[in-house]
């Protein structure tokens, strides 16, 4: 008859049971915020991200998935950043190019990165410090980042009425017309944005893909709480402080139109 084998002292508890949590029951099944995909780091984002990874990232206590987020914590973003500033949140920061040059040029607001890939969360971490050095200091000390489905960050981490002004830039569109079940701007995104702008805060959205623009139009002019700054079913300007990324410059190539939308919070 064999022996059990011991547990060793420093052994990873066991992750919780989504039976000992009736909150958790059905979860993940919504949309999140990313596509499921593996990314590993390079030598050199290793080397960043254990020299500096504990200065930006938030550790969030999980609740199932290794990207979730426990239903009961709430962020304090004031001692997080050590001040009470307005608070800028990009969801889907992807490699960090525009929270990064909004820290860094917006020093009087705090930015908040939610990305679940760690190589671009590195990235971003890399840049960040790039963007210190050249303004003689040690990285961005109002940028925060934060590896978690932004779902469930919305719905329950952020305090309610607490974000300033909240991106999502180029979303998954999930162009296949059976799995617009999956994309991020849905009526419930809606809800859950007009749940953590202030009175008077800013939604912005940009895509690239003219049908889910008409998607989102719809779910966000129909929401009571958010109001198209630009009449219903209109579009906005460029904003002036995303900046042109290398996948924006591709869909130019490609022949897409570019569509912003901003809503603000009634």
């Amino acid at each position: 008859m064999s022996q059990p084998v011991p547990v060793q002292p420093d052994a990873a508890p066991e992750p919780a049971d989504p039976a000992d949590r009736p909150e958790l029951a059905g979860f993940r099944t919504k949309p999140v915020s990313f596509v499921r995909r593996s990314g590993r780091l390079t030598d050199r984002q290793k080397r960043m991200w254990a020299a500096r990874h504990h200065a930006y990232l938030i550790d969030v206590p999980r609740a199932v998935a290794r990207t979730s987020v426990d239903p009961e914590f709430v962020l304090d973003p004031a001692a997080v950043f050590g001040r009470a500033a307005p608070l800028v949140v990009e969801v889907g920061s992807g490699m960090g190019d525009a929270v990064v040059e909004a820290a860094a040029t917006d020093p009087d607001r705090d930015h908040l990165a939610v990305e679940v890939y760690q190589p671009g969360l590195a990235h971003t971490i890399a840049s960040a410090e790039r963007a210190g050095a050249e303004q003689g200091r040690e990285g961005l000390p109002n940028l925060r980042l934060v590896q978690a489905n932004a779902a469930e960050l919305l719905a329950t981490t952020l305090p309610a009425g607490g974000v300033d002004e909240l991106w999502v830039f180029f979303p998954d569109p999930w162009h296949k017309s059976r799995h617009h079940k999956r994309r991020l701007v849905t009526a419930e995104f809606a809800g859950l944005a007009a749940r953590v702008l202030r009175p008077g805060g800013t939604l912005r959205l940009a895509t690239d893909w003219a049908e889910y623009a008409e998607q989102m139009l719809e779910v966000l002019d129909a929401h009571e709480h958010l109001e198209n700054a630009h009449g219903a079913g209109g579009r906005a300007p460029r904003f002036e402080r995303r900046v042109l990324t290398g996948f924006e410059r591709k869909a130019h190539r490609a022949g897409r139109e570019i569509t912003d939308l901003t809503y603000v919070r009634r």
